[in-house]
């Protein structure tokens, strides 16, 4: 087994990708062991959701590509991360209750939060970003 698995895709910026990003990441983490079952498989699958639709719609047409980094330290913690090339970082915007959107975010760092993670973003050297979120990891790797 290994001690640090990798995974990531890129995808275009486009509507259908959220799906794509969010069973990508289900795979991955089958891979590793995570039962698709779990609580924890329901809130990955959430927060990489939130997170491609953040990378597809508030981008501008300026990031014709996301991507989706997946990244296990056994035991330890688990790092998924979506980066596109807009250098504006996420807002978390007021959300008022007849609003339909503008709450992703606050959706992303409360279940990150719930699960014991951190949320952060950082920007790339192209000029982009990458929003990670950090969760605990204790299922154990399968290699």
């Amino acid at each position: 087994m290994a001690d640090h698995q990798e995974a990531s895709v890129t995808l275009p910026s486009d509507p259908v990708s959220v799906s794509a990003a969010r069973r990508y990441v289900a795979d991955v983490l089958s891979e590793w062991g995570l039962p698709a079952g779990a609580a924890v498989a329901d809130t990955v699958r959430l927060i990489v959701s939130e997170l491609a639709t953040n990378a597809v719609q508030h981008t501008l047409g300026q990031s014709p590509t996301f991507t989706v980094d997946v990244q296990l330290d056994r035991d330890e913690r688990l790092r998924i991360g979506v980066t596109d090339s807009h250098p504006r970082y996420p807002k978390r915007l007021p959300a008022a209750v007849q609003q339909d959107n503008g709450r992703g975010m606050v959706i992303i760092r409360w279940l990150t939060a719930e699960c014991g993670g951190r949320l952060s973003v950082c920007p790339t050297a192209e000029g982009g970003k990458t929003v990670w979120i950090t969760l605990p990891w204790s299922v154990p790797v399968q290699s």
